[in-house]
């Protein structure tokens, strides 16, 4: 099978989502990608997310006109339907390790993404100290991790699907990376730790998680906090003005 021409522009930053699709460009070898640091509520990119977030991609369709596509595993599906027909990070479709690729993959963007970015919410952007929402949303960040942790030490396996990295291990490291931001100490998870390094240690994986920025814990104790800042205005700006509409 003929594996057709990209035409894509990836719309992103570096945050746990937005490597996820950098990463899966990078893991496919699609090359010829466009990058674009987008201004999220301007109306030419709510044409492209009507929600307004990161990260996001236009492409050349198979009728040749653009077609957007977004929210994360969204994304990393369509990719992988056009872009690997080697199933180089993915597997046969109807297969049972498609159908496990994709429980994991939607742990992810249902559990781990939404739990620990509320962790990470409460420990670092909120404006006062919330110790219910930073301990509900940090141990529930714990307790799905120990389910990976459980689930890929029973399984004997590299990945969390078999002795392959698809789309379903590549959604999970960008948060996994950070886990010590919602205050979760990964060492407290054997098996997973050694999975995130065999993960970083993926070349890949390496480029895909600096772009279209250096990642964030490459940075200083200064220049990290110095972000923090910055996204706690950008954050409270945008609920206060998402309150008025």
């Amino acid at each position: 099978m003929t594996t057709p021409k990209p035409d894509i522009t990836l719309y992103t930053t570096n945050t746990p989502n937005g490597v996820k699709i950098s990463i899966t460009l990078e893991e496919l070898g699609t090359h010829k990608i466009d990058i674009s640091k987008n201004t999220q509520k301007e109306p030419w990119f709510l044409e492209i997310n009507p929600n307004g977030r990161i990260p996001a991609i236009t492409d050349t369709f198979t009728d040749g006109k653009t077609v957007r596509v977004f929210e994360s595993g969204s994304i990393q599906q369509y990719l992988v339907a056009r872009y690997d027909p080697e199933y180089k990070i993915s597997y046969p479709p109807g297969s049972r390790e498609h159908i496990e690729m994709t429980n994991w993959l939607f742990f992810l963007n249902a559990g781990v993404g939404p739990m620990q970015g509320q962790a990470n919410h409460f420990s670092r952007y909120a404006p006062e100290h919330i110790e219910y929402g930073i301990n509900r949303y940090r141990n529930e960040t714990r307790r799905l991790y120990r389910v990976l942790d459980s689930h890929l030490a029973s399984a004997k396996t590299e990945y969390l699907v078999g002795n392959k990295c698809t789309i379903a291990d590549i959604a999970h490291i960008g948060w996994i990376k950070i886990s010590s931001y919602a205050g979760v100490d990964l060492t407290e998870f054997p098996t997973l730790k050694a999975w995130e390094q065999r993960m970083l240690a993926r070349p890949g994986v390496e480029r895909g998680r600096n772009v279209p920025d250096p990642a964030v814990d490459s940075r200083s104790k200064e220049e990290i906090e110095a972000l923090a800042a910055e996204g706690r205005k950008w954050i409270q700006a945008s609920m206060a003005a998402d309150a008025q509409k």
